[in-house]
């Protein structure tokens, strides 16, 4: 198993591109400078009216397919 820790912070109008299906795929760069892309509708989860802001812990199997995504810290 792979672990990826991302700093994320999406403002409101930028979850829009997403919701309405404008841009589909996120990049983030992992804190250990990974470059990691991943389905934008894994963050429904976790959108509140700031949009997304936090530290979150993304898992992926061996061959990088998603297994989590949890928030971890503000």
């Amino acid at each position: 198993m792979r672990e990826f820790r991302l700093r994320l912070s999406i403002s409101p109008a930028e979850m829009m591109l997403y919701y309405r299906g404008d841009a589909s795929v996120l990049l983030a760069t992992a804190r250990d400078g990974t470059s990691v892309q991943m389905p934008a509708r894994l963050l429904r989860p976790h959108v509140t009216a700031q949009g997304v802001s936090g530290e979150f812990l993304l898992r992926c199997d061996d061959r990088n397919r998603f297994l989590s995504l949890e928030r971890i810290a503000d």
